[in-house]
């Protein structure tokens, strides 16, 4: 299994970035251009629900939609999916994502590591690695912080 990860430093605590990726309200308007909606579509955000997202624009030329199976939930901290519909499902078999938000030491209370991984299986030789769905990750959660200004 291959794998590939990045990583963006917020400018808000850990417990913070957590509380908005897992809020579909949230996550949806952070911003529209990248991911324009999420939704549950069978549980409540626990192991084995089903979690809809529909890619905004500004991605659509990679990929349009992604039906995520939630394997794993570290309250506060990560949760993994496996991809199990949509355009990256084509393409890979696994695609398996965790996110994840560590404080930052030193400055727990408002400034945290927002973590981006994937292990993935090409299911042709010639298809690259995801690198422009790692790219598109970590520019949405890049844009956690000017969302998060923008609401006060």
């Amino acid at each position: 299994m291959q794998s590939l990860k990045g990583e963006v430093e917020l400018n808000m605590g850990a417990q913070r970035a957590w509380e908005m990726y897992r809020d579909n309200d949230v996550i949806s308007n952070i911003n529209p251009q990248m991911l324009s909606l999420a939704k549950y579509i069978q549980g409540d955000g626990s192991p084995g629900s089903l979690r809809l997202f529909q890619l905004g624009p500004a991605v659509q030329s990679y990929v349009k939609e992604s039906t995520e199976k939630i394997e794993k939930v570290e309250p506060g901290r990560s949760v993994t999916y496996r991809v199990i519909g949509g355009d990256l499902r084509d393409k890979y078999d696994p695609y398996r994502v965790t996110f994840s938000f560590i404080p930052l030491k030193g400055h727990e209370s408002h400034k945290c590591i927002a973590e981006w991984k994937v292990e993935f299986e090409p299911l042709s030789p010639s298809t690259p690695p995801p690198e422009q769905a790692r790219d598109a990750a970590l520019g949405f959660l890049r844009s956690f912080d000017k969302f998060e200004l923008s609401s006060y």
